[in-house]
C-alpha cells in the first residue's frame, strides 16, 4: 500500500494534483487561477532562488525591483510583443471603490485616465528605464536582474504548471552589439541548465526555438526542455535575443566610440515556480515526491519515537544532539540542513508526511536506538524492497560520518534515472510525417506514455510553417527545440520534403 491514494499509472494528472496537496507543496487559494504556496513548496522556491541568484550575481547581473502596474501605452509601443500577451492581460481601471446600491464597485468617478495592465512581464517597462540609464557605450553592457510576480489570466490552470499569478526571475540586459547580446543570451541559457541539471536533478536538451515558438518580439530564443515521467515535455527556462525591436520601439540608443547613435542589442531570460512543478514530475513516485537533497529544504528529518513515558526527554535529547551533529557538516557544497520533528502526533504519522514531502533522508530513533547509540533511517529515494519500506541502521557516529556522501550519491541517483528515462524515450527513427502519425496517433493520449521524436526539419517560413503547426496540433504535438548538438549531415524534411537543415524535437508538452 503506497501513501498516495492514486498511482502514476492509474491517472498522472490526478496523481500530480495529489502528491502537490497532500506534500505540503500548494493549494488552490479563493483568488481563481492563483495558488497559495506552503512551506516546503516555498522552501523548494528559495533554494532554487539562493542557486540561481549566486550564478546571476557571479556573471556581473544586478538586482533591481520594477512596479507590478506597467501603463498600458508602454506595450501600445510594440506591436508584435502586446499581440503576444494580449489575451492574457489583467487590467486596472479604477483607483477606488464605492458602495452602490450597498453593493462594493468601482467607483465610476474614480476611473484612470490610462489603464494599467498587471505585469505579463517586464520588457516594456524596464526598456523605458534603459532609454533613460544609457547614454553611451561606456554605459554597456547594462546587465540586471529582477525577483518578482507576474499575472497571466490563464483559463485552465494547474498548480505550478499553469497559474494565472506565478513567481519568476526575469533578467534584462542592454549591449553595444549582436556579438555581445548573443553571448549573454548563451550565458543565461547555461545557467538554467546548470542549475536545473545540478540542483534539481533533471535532465534538459537546450536548444533553439523555431520561428513560431518564439517570444513575442525576440529575434531568436533559446530554451531548456525536461521530460516529465508521462512523456511530455515541459519548458524549463528561456533565453531571449531581442535584437533591436525593443530597442528601437522604446528609443534605447548610446553614442557610439565613433560619436554616431546606434540602437542597443537586448536580451531578456526567465524561469519560473512551474519548475517545482516540473521536479515533481520528475522525481515523484507512488508514494509522494522525492526531492532532490540539494532541493530539499530539510534534507535530514529525525523523528523521535515518543510514547509519553519518562524516557522521551532523554530520547529528544539525544535527536537534538544527533541534529546539531549533523548540521556542523556539509554536504553537496552547503551546510547540512537537519531537523528533529517534535510536533504532538504518531511517529507513524509524521513519517508518512515526510516520505510524502520527499525528505531524502528520514531517521526513525526509538529509545533502543538512543540506549545503542544507533540510527535508524530510510532512504527516500530507494524507499522500498518490493512492497516492504526498506530501513537501515548505522552507529551514530558513522552515520554522521556518512550522511553528505549518502546524500550526495542520492542527487547522483535521481539524475541518473531521468537521465535514462529522457534518452531511451526521445525516437530517432521516425523518418515521415506518417510514421509520425502512426506513433502519436490521433486519439486522446490520456494515460498513454508517448516520448518525443527528433526529426529532419527544413526550417519552413509563413503558409508552410502554419502548416506544420496545424498539422502538429491535430496531433496535439508541439515542436520543442532544434537541440544545439547537431549531426553533420542531413536527409529530407519530414514536413515539406525539402533538404534538412537541422533536426529538430517534438513532443507533447505542459
Amino acid at each position: 500500500m503506497y501513501a498516495l491514494k492514486v498511482t502514476r499509472a492509474e491517472d498522472f494528472p490526478e496523481w500530480y494534483q495529489t502528491v502537490v496537496r497532500d506534500a505540503d507543496f500548494a493549494e488552490s487559494s479563493p483568488t481563481r487561477g492563483c495558488m497559495i504556496i506552503k512551506p516546503w513548496g516555498m522552501g523548494i522556491w528559495e533554494r532554487f532562488q539562493q542557486e540561481m541568484d549566486r550564478r546571476i550575481r557571479e556573471t556581473g547581473h544586478e538586482n533591481y525591483y520594477f512596479p507590478l502596474l506597467i501603463p498600458l501605452s508602454f506595450f501600445a509601443k510594440e506591436a508584435e510583443h502586446v499581440e503576444g500577451f494580449a489575451k492574457e492581460m489583467a487590467v486596472v481601471t479604477h483607483h477606488r471603490l464605492k458602495a452602490i446600491d450597498g453593493t462594493l464597485k468601482p467607483d465610476p468617478e474614480a476611473e484612470l485616465t490610462e489603464p494599467l495592465i498587471i505585469r505579463p512581464t517586464s520588457e516594456t517597462i524596464i526598456g523605458d528605464a534603459f532609454s533613460k540609464w544609457i547614454k553611451s557605450y561606456r554605459d554597456l553592457p547594462l546587465k540586471m536582474n529582477q525577483w518578482a510576480n507576474v499575472m497571466r489570466w490563464e483559463m485552465r490552470t494547474r498548480l505550478f504548471l499553469r497559474t494565472a499569478e506565478f513567481l519568476w526571475q526575469e533578467g534584462h540586459t542592454a549591449h553595444v552589439d549582436e556579438a555581445d547580446a548573443m553571448e549573454e543570451t548563451m550565458l543565461a541559457l547555461e545557467m538554467y541548465r546548470s542549475v536545473v541539471e545540478e540542483v534539481m536533478a533533471i535532465p534538459v536538451v537546450c536548444g533553439e526555438k523555431p520561428e513560431n515558438e518564439r517570444f513575442p518580439g525576440a529575434d531568436r530564443t533559446y530554451s531548456i526542455e525536461a521530460m516529465m515521467q508521462d512523456g511530455k515535455a515541459l519548458q524549463a527556462g528561456t533565453s531571449h535575443y531581442l535584437g533591436t525591436h525593443f530597442a528601437e520601439a522604446q528609443n534605447i540608443r548610446y553614442q557610439d566610440k565613433d560619436g554616431g547613435m546606434s540602437l542597443a542589442h537586448t536580451t531578456s531570460w526567465g524561469t519560473s515556480t512551474r519548475l517545482i512543478g516540473g521536479m515533481i514530475m520528475t522525481h515523484g513516485d507512488d508514494d509522494g515526491m522525492r526531492t532532490p537533497p540539494a532541493m530539499a529544504p530539510r534534507q535530514i528529518v529525525v523523528v523521535p519515537m515518543l510514547r509519553n513515558k519518562p524516557e522521551d526527554d532523554e530520547l529528544k535529547q539525544y535527536c537534538k544532539a544527533l541534529v546539531a551533529e549533523l548540521n556542523k557538516g556539509s554536504a553537496l557544497g552547503s551546510p547540512m540542513r537537519a531537523y528533529v520533528d517534535e510536533k504532538d502526533a504518531r511517529p507513524a504519522d509524521k513519517r508518512w508526511d515526510w516520505v510524502r514531502r520527499g525528505a531524502p533522508l528520514i531517521c526513525e530513533i526509538g529509545p533502543r536506538d538512543a540506549a545503542g547509540g544507533n540510527v535508524t533511517f530510510i532512504k527516500r529515494n530507494m524507499l522500498r524492497e518490493g512492497d516492504k519500506i526498506k530501513s537501515h541502521t548505522l552507529s551514530r557516529s558513522d552515520f554522521v560520518a556518512q550522511a553528505p556522501g549518502l546524500l550526495e550519491a542520492m542527487q547522483k541517483e535521481l539524475f541518473d534515472e531521468a537521465k535514462a528515462r529522457l534518452d531511451a524515450n526521445i525516437r530517432g527513427d521516425l523518418t515521415s510525417f506518417a510514421d509520425i502519425e502512426k506513433y502519436y496517433g490521433t486519439e486522446d493520449e490520456d494515460g498513454e506514455f508517448k516520448g518525443w521524436a527528433r526529426v529532419q526539419w527544413s526550417r519552413p517560413t509563413g503558409a508552410a510553417l502554419e502548416e506544420v503547426g496545424t498539422r502538429l496540433k491535430a496531433l496535439k504535438l508541439t515542436i520543442r527545440n532544434a537541440p544545439m548538438a547537431q549531426p553533420k549531415s542531413f536527409g529530407p524534411c519530414i514536413f515539406t520534403g525539402q533538404p534538412a537543415v537541422e533536426e529538430i524535437l517534438i513532443a507533447r508538452a505542459y
